[in-house]
Formats: C-alpha cells, sequence, structure tokens
C-alpha cells in the first residue's frame, strides 16, 4: 500500500472507518471485474489504484441526512 496515497486520501476523507469501509467495496468491485475510474499503473495494487480514484475526486463517501419530517 502507496502510505502518502493514503495519507493524501485521508485529507479528502478524514473518518477513517467511512475510508476503509469505501476502499474495501471499491477493491471488491474492481476485483469482481468492474472498470477502474483511473488507469491503474503496471503492477499497481487494487488498493492503490481505488486511494488514486479518492485523491483525483473520481471516489467519494456519500451520506444519507434524514430530516425530522421524513421519520
Amino acid at each position: 500500500m502507496n502510505f502518502e496515497l493514503l495519507e493524501k486520501a485521508k485529507e479528502r476523507i478524514p473518518s477513517v472507518p467511512v475510508l476503509v469501509n469505501l476502499c474495501s467495496q471499491r477493491v471488491r468491485q474492481i476485483n469482481q471485474g468492474l472498470r477502474p475510474m483511473v488507469r491503474p499503473d503496471l503492477g499497481e495494487e487494487v488498493v492503490d489504484t481505488v486511494l488514486r480514484e479518492i485523491v483525483e475526486g473520481k471516489l467519494v463517501a456519500g451520506t444519507t441526512e434524514f430530516s425530522d419530517a421524513a421519520h
């Protein structure tokens, strides 16, 4: 794992649990055949490709907010 990419990704997604879950879900998707949103470097680990997707703003963590009226 490229720790420089990890630090840059943590700047975009400061919540470590959210970052870990997002990365693991995206790695799973790529391993199942979905195309990466960035061109992988030769020999690059899938997790580093996912971190570059985050750093480049192509992959973001969504949040769901509920208003009191919806409950």
